[in-house]
């Protein structure tokens, strides 16, 4: 099957040798745009991945100490009817783990320290159906968690901001106070620390407190749970499964899904990816668009080429294919090794990044500062394909004009000095 002559010549433009001074140069000109795109395209994918990583890995660590979905009961009160609210959540087939719990907020004390927190009453049998950090838990802390026992389950970072560890007292003061004849007295208890935990998180490793939810609802003077903690199969499906919760329960029940807690953060993340993939993009952008420097010059170079082929019979259309072929060469070339530097950086971050700490004997994450002793990344299709596409069209886009420029020149005028 014979290539179109098109084709042909625009192939052997791109790589045409080094015969002459000025060929040499469009060629080095070439291979900078090629080396350009290239060198954007694996920025945009690395970069990418790694935002990616970084946030699968907070989403993943925040999931494992919140559940996928929570259901309660305004003002914090009791659930009405706790039984057929499990029971209906239940029903619904995303739904895989139910536990219930309640949520309140007091200080902890030890001597003179004294640190606000949130409390959460548990059901220890069933907590480790709907997170992942009771699941971690269940033999290290979450099985002396019994009714009547007023022990504590605390984050790492509240426990070393008291100085406590497993065995040590500490006191819970509750923010209703119980009224005497010598005023209102706030509540006070204490409490045995039975567990530390470290969920990666430090919002919740500073702040959270787990307890039995019988002694829960005894201290803040509750019937019982104020809410439910569900489980789904798929967590991306939490918006969905939660509208379609709030219209099934029966009872004023409120529904709260995982992408409304720490939204703001979601949303900054977010904003931060989209506006580095497009400052990434103008720079995958100035590279193509070399290319019309590129062709430009090849097109002055080549104008006795071209006026031979007109008079041979060569269309306009045919000469701009020839340079449209070129340009678009150079820019499938530099986008396809673009994204395979890219994607063999992203795949083995995990590798690099360690073999560049100890070269350099730099540590790049500090766990004491982000928690994170290694770099995540997590390329997406959904990144790489637009990526792919955006750098192709580009390339094409940048060949337009320097070919329309070759499909108009004059024959008669071209050969007039050759």
């Amino acid at each position: 099957m014979q290539l179109p002559y098109e084709l042909i010549l625009g192939w052997r433009y791109t790589r045409a040798g080094r015969s002459s001074r000025r060929n040499g140069f469009i060629s080095f000109i070439s291979g900078v745009s090629m080396l350009g795109i290239a060198l954007g395209v694996a920025a945009l994918i690395i970069v990418l991945s790694v935002m990616n990583g970084f946030q699968k890995e907070v989403r993943d660590r925040m999931l494992g100490v919140v559940s996928h979905i929570e259901i309660f009961a305004p003002g914090g009160a009791a659930l009405p009817d706790l039984d057929r609210s499990l029971s209906e959540a239940g029903q619904n087939p995303q739904v895989i783990g139910a536990a219930p719990f309640i949520s309140a907020q007091g200080l902890l004390a030890r001597g003179e320290d004294m640190k606000a927190t949130l409390v959460r009453g548990i059901d220890p049998a069933r907590e480790p159906e709907v997170t992942d950090l009771a699941l971690g838990l269940k033999n290290a802390g979450l099985e002396r968690l019994v009714s009547g026992g007023f022990g504590v389950v605390v984050g790492g970072e509240l426990a070393r901001a008291l100085g406590v560890r497993r065995g040590d007292k500490v006191t819970l003061i509750t923010p209703s106070g119980q009224v005497t004849p010598a005023g209102v007295v706030p509540r006070l208890k204490q409490m045995t620390v039975v567990g530390i935990f470290d969920s990666g998180h430090f919002e919740y490793d500073s702040a959270l407190v787990l307890m039995h939810v019988d002694d829960a609802a005894r201290l803040y003077r509750l019937e019982g749970p104020t809410g439910i903690r569900l489980k789904l199969r798929d967590l991306h499906q939490a918006r969905t499964v939660a509208a379609e919760l709030a219209k099934s329960l029966t009872g004023d029940l409120l529904v709260r899904d995982w992408t409304k807690q720490n939204r703001t953060w979601f949303a900054a993340v977010q904003v931060e990816k989209t506006m580095m993939a497009i400052i990434l993009t103008l720079i995958v952008a100035v590279a193509a668009f070399n290319l019309v420097s590129t062709l430009v010059m090849t097109v002055t170079d080549k104008q006795a080429d071209i006026a031979i082929l007109r008079t041979l019979g060569a269309s306009p259309g045919s000469i701009m294919g020839i340079f449209v072929v070129q340009g678009a060469m150079v820019g499938v070339v530099g986008t396809l090794a673009g994204l395979a530097m890219g994607l063999g950086v992203a795949y083995n971050i995990d590798i690099i990044v360690p073999a560049l700490e100890r070269l350099f004997n730099a540590s790049f994450l500090p766990k004491d500062i982000y928690l994170i002793s290694r770099m995540p990344s997590d390329p997406q299709q959904g990144d790489i394909l637009p990526i792919t596409l955006i750098s192709l069209v580009l390339a094409f886009l940048a060949t337009l004009y320097p070919s329309w420029r070759a499909s108009r020149v004059n024959p008669a005028q071209a050969l007039r000095y050759e």
